[in-house]
């Protein structure tokens, strides 16, 4: 991952949109971003990790957001452009904001965190989160690319399982927990060896030589049914011939007993063919005649009736006429008087337009009365209020007006003095403990310089002059020990024999152990108090050169302050002299001068809120007399538009005098008047148009009555004649068929037969007896068939019955013999197979129970995390020996726990929490950096970022430069690398670096250093 951009708003100190154009910064290999303490500098990685994982190192994003939004910003924005992916070659930008709850300033909303990607010259939105863009959890991400303060040795502060679980995570090393599936693939093999068990356990029965007894067995049967179905082929052809010839003598005799039957019925059928030969003559010849003479009966009756009727109708329909048209004649001279009625009642609806009339000028005259008084009132009370609004403009034009402007300058000149005086009374005490701070520092370097021998000038010198004495002794002890080894060897010279070590047969002084082991403990114990007093000298400059530097960081200080002091002196005199000029010449006068001019300001306010409350009350008194007014003017021409109705209504009426009784009348009783006489106009109107349309009904039922009169008088004529004609005829048809009694012939008409029916019954059987007959002699023409018998023919189907069983009792057997050996031969073809494939389950089960041993639990994970862990051990150690002389290394045991190799103690172990704080340092940023450099090349990318904020403050002048050494060579390693400080030494050496400054009306400020 690659900064490019960082834009932030509303974040902890930055109240304006800042803007940290990472791109020129990481160009330059190594930059900084410096700054006071508190302003702002850590905020920059904070907006960062909120940016790409939506909360910050010192506070979550859920229930704490509200504490990370600037107090005086509405909202947060922060807009983070990087690159990432593989070797760096996409850019991104992550965008998170939140805003305040405009009802409620504590409530922050839900933030909006979004990811984009650049396609092109525009950004498309993206679905994936920080962790899959960048490749790594937020807390890895913090431990290998960005290290906030507090982080930097976490580490090295992970006890050994999550610092394997992280290392599992961070380079995926889950691919090694063979665990898992190693024992599923083990379940696996072995439910298939269970299943497998089964199905031989189930094909156990089968095998090769019961094989070869079922088909041996299988040719019998086949040989026995042959015979046995050749046999049966005999019989079933003989049976089928016999059987022909049963069913020819069964149909012989179901003819002869047809025959029977239908010669028994002969008498009823020639019955019903006479019966049905007379019906049918009379039926076609003689019942149409007959049924025409009933009907021409039937009509001559009704038409007398009708005839009847339409006589005696006539007399009543002359009574009724004549009755309607007197009562017509009425009806019509009583609605002759209608438009005399209709004027009436219109003079009595004038009437009561009147009384309504006269009603609201009572009520319009009332009205007046009222509003005269009333406004009368307002008027007067307006007068006051406008002497009153006069008043109060007098007294505020006494007022001076205030001077908004003066009034601010003096509050912050109130504000400003009091600050300068507590800034100088605090800067005051600082500078005098920091004088007596160098005072103690300086005592403390001439005690150091006190304990100086007088033979060296310097420390320095004796600390050398110190190592050469040692060494020189050292050499003496290496001798001593030498001769030592040599008088261990005494024992084996003799007198004439050759020397095992020289090969010299002459020994003249042989070595004495005693003197030599005396003296080799007196050179120990030298070199023994000489190492205490090298590490006495090493201890004594180490500290000198810490007070040096204190000492001078201190007098650095103490000019800081002393031009500071001199700063706010300056400041301090300005605002006297200018509050001089105002007559101002202590605090309390100003105080005095603001709550004056306060005061006064406060009562203008007062008399302006009086007026404007005044004035206001004036306008809505104004406005409700204007009202009053139109509605007066409203109710006085109302009055005389009642007036002029009033004369106008009068002269309408018609009919004064019979109008001149109904003034005094109640509305209600006039209306009830003029109801009731148009209900009898309507009424009279109904009645002549009813008795009219009645009449002209009758009237129009008398024409028709006497038009059937006369129709019905000629049918009856006509039909009894047609009667008599039929009649005639009737009479001559009876005697041509031979019907002479009439009565016979009547109830013939009259019977109930189906004559249809009847012709078919007789034919049906004239067919039957025909069939019967003429099938019997041809059966008995065969003798066979005649002499057929039934018992020989049983007998002939039980044998075949019995033959067909035995026949098919073999196919049976044939068949499922036939089908237990096609299963017996596939069972033992899938038993040899299965016995194949177990034993190769066999084996791969003893394979992977071998593996199923060695990976089981995570044990081979944590042996290739320590592998990871000691070859990262082993890239730190590179820097962490240059950084500290070759004199310290570090190691991982088994364990996976760090240990500090000291060889200055004969390479001794020791653990990691015994180094002081400036080698822990550099012990952290050695892993750090060797750690980034692992994801980097996991990453593929030809280019990384490392980002601390972190420990520069715990290390001496040495060690700050030895570690700005080793982050300047990174540059080589095609590194980028930025750090965060407040000491002054590193601004000095880094060349491009961001500044960050705290405004107190802006806040946070970002400046650069090109």
């Amino acid at each position: 991952m690659i900064p490019v951009r960082l834009e932030i708003q509303g974040l902890y100190s930055y109240r304006e949109k800042q803007t940290v154009e990472f791109d020129q910064l990481t160009g330059a290999g190594l930059f900084g971003i410096f700054g006071a303490v508190g302003s702002g500098k850590s905020s920059i990685l904070e907006a960062i990790l909120l940016a790409l994982y939506g909360s910050t190192e010192r506070l979550s994003d859920r229930g704490e957001k509200n504490s990370m939004l600037n107090l005086q910003s509405d909202q947060l924005l922060i807009n983070f452009e990087f690159r990432a992916g593989k070797n760096n070659a996409k850019t991104y930008l992550a965008r998170y904001a939140a805003k305040r709850n405009p009802k409620n300033f504590e409530d922050v909303k839900p933030a909006e965190h979004t990811f984009y990607k650049r396609v092109g010259d525009s950004w498309e939105a993206l679905t994936e989160r920080g962790e899959e863009i960048v490749g790594m959890q937020k807390n890895h991400f913090k431990q290998t690319v960005i290290i906030p303060q507090g982080k930097f040795r976490e580490f090295i502060d992970l006890t050994p399982g999550p610092r394997a679980e992280m290392m599992k995570e961070l380079f995926g090393l889950e691919r090694f927990d063979l665990s898992g599936k190693t024992g599923s693939l083990l379940k696996a093999v072995r439910e298939e060896k269970i299943r497998l068990e089964t199905q031989l356990l189930g094909l156990e029965a089968f095998t090769k030589e019961n094989l070869a007894q079922k088909e041996e067995h299988f040719a019998k049967l086949r040989t026995n049914l042959t015979q046995a179905e050749e046999l049966v082929k005999g019989v079933d052809s003989e049976y089928r011939a016999k059987e022909v010839l049963r069913g020819k003598h069964q149909e012989l005799l179901k003819f002869q007993g047809l025959r029977t039957e239908l010669l028994e019925k002969k008498p009823d059928i020639e019955s019903k063919r006479q019966l049905h030969q007379e019906f049918i003559t009379a039926k076609t010849h003689l019942k149409p005649i007959w049924d025409q003479r009933n009907d021409a009966q039937v009509e001559l009756e009704k038409y007398t009736v009708s005839v009847e009727d339409c006589a005696r109708f006539k007399e009543r329909f002359e009574q009724e006429i004549e009755g309607l048209e007197k009562e017509e004649l009425n009806l019509k001279e009583k609605n002759q008087q209608r438009p005399q009625r209709e004027a009436k009642i219109r003079d009595l609806k004038k009437v009561l337009e009147l009384q309504v009339l006269r009603q609201n000028l009572t009520a319009a005259q009332q009205l007046l009365d009222t509003l005269q008084p009333s406004i009368e009132a307002k008027k007067k009370a307006q007068k006051s209020l406008k002497l009153q609004l006069q008043q109060l403009e007098v007294d505020i034009e006494k007022i001076p007006v205030l001077d908004s402007t003066l009034l601010a300058e003096l509050k912050s000149a109130e504000r400003d003095w009091k600050t300068w005086e507590i800034q100088h009374k605090k800067l005051t005490d600082e500078l005098d403990q920091l004088n007596q701070a160098a005072s103690k520092i300086g005592q403390e370097s001439e005690q150091l310089l006190s304990s100086l021998p007088h033979d060296f000038e310097t420390l320095e010198n004796w600390l050398q002059a110190q190592k050469g004495q040692l060494k020189t002794l050292e050499i003496e002890r290496d001798t001593l020990i030498q001769k030592q080894g040599l008088a261990a060897h005494i024992h084996l010279l003799h007198e004439g024999e050759a020397c095992p070590l020289c090969g010299a047969v002459e020994h003249p002084d042989p070595l004495q152990s005693a003197s030599e082991v005396r003296q080799l403990e007196e050179k120990n114990r030298e070199i023994s108090a000489g190492k205490v007093i090298l590490e006495q000298i090493s201890s004594a400059i180490q500290r000198q050169n810490e007070l040096a530097i204190h000492q001078e960081n201190n007098l650095k200080n103490i000019e800081s302050k002393k031009s500071e002091i001199a700063e706010i002196t300056l400041q301090l005199g300005n605002l006297k002299s200018k509050l001089a000029s105002l007559e101002i010449e202590t605090p309390e006068a100003l105080t005095v001068q603001i709550q004056k001019m306060a005061d006064s300001g406060k009562a203008l306010e007062k008399l302006q809120l009086e007026l404007k409350t005044l004035r206001k009350n004036y306008d809505t008194e104004q406005e409700l007399i204007e009202k009053a007014e139109v509605e007066l003017n409203q109710a006085r021409l109302k009055a005389q538009s009642i007036l002029s109705g009033i004369s106008t209504k009068q002269e309408e009426i018609k009919d004064p005098v019979f109008c001149e009784g109904f003034y005094e009348k109640a509305p209600e009783i006039i209306r009830q008047t003029i109801q009731k006489v148009e209900k009898d106009i309507d009424e009279a109107i109904q009645l002549l148009e009813g008795k009219q349309k009645h009449l002209r009904e009758k009237r129009g039922e008398q024409a028709k009555n006497l038009a059937d009169l006369e129709t019905f008088s000629r049918l009856k004529k006509e039909t009894g004649d047609k009667i008599v004609t039929l009649q005639a005829s009737f009479e001559k048809l009876k005697i041509e068929y031979g019907f002479t009694d009439e009565v016979a012939l009547i109830r013939l008409f009259e019977h109930s037969l189906d004559a249809e029916k009847i012709l078919k019954e007789i034919t049906q059987f004239d067919q039957d007896l025909a069939v019967a007959q003429s099938r019997i002699r041809e059966l008995e023409e065969n003798p066979e068939v005649s002499q057929f018998e039934e018992e020989a023919f049983l007998k002939l189907s039980a044998k075949l019955q019995l033959l067909k069983s035995e026949a098919e009792t073999l196919q049976n057997q044939f068949i499922l013999l036939g089908q237990e050996i096609k299963e017996a031969q596939k069972n033992l073809s899938e038993k040899s197979l299965l016995e194949a494939v177990f034993s190769k389950l066999q084996n791969r089960e003893s394979y992977l129970r071998e593996l199923d041993n060695l990976f089981r639990g995570s044990g081979f994970v944590k042996y290739v995390s320590s592998i990871y862990l000691k070859e990262l051990c082993n890239t730190a150690n590179v820097r962490f020996m240059k950084l500290s002389k070759n004199s310290l290394s570090l190691e991982i045991d088994d364990d996976n726990t760090f240990w500090v190799v000291d060889y200055l103690n004969g390479g001794k172990r020791r653990l990691l929490k015994t180094l002081s704080g400036g080698q822990t340092f550099q012990a952290s940023l050695c892993l750090a950096l060797a750690l980034a450099e692992k994801v980097k090349a996991l990453n593929q990318a030809d280019q990384s970022f490392f980002f601390l904020d972190e420990g520069f403050g715990a290390l001496d002048r040495n060690a700050l430069r030895v570690v700005f050494e080793t982050l300047k060579s990174l540059r080589h390693e095609n590194r980028i690398v930025g750090i965060i400080s407040h000491v002054e030494e590193l601004q000095q050496e880094v060349g491009v670096y961001a500044q960050i400054e705290l405004d107190p009306e802006k806040g946070s400020q970002v400046s650069y250093s090109f």
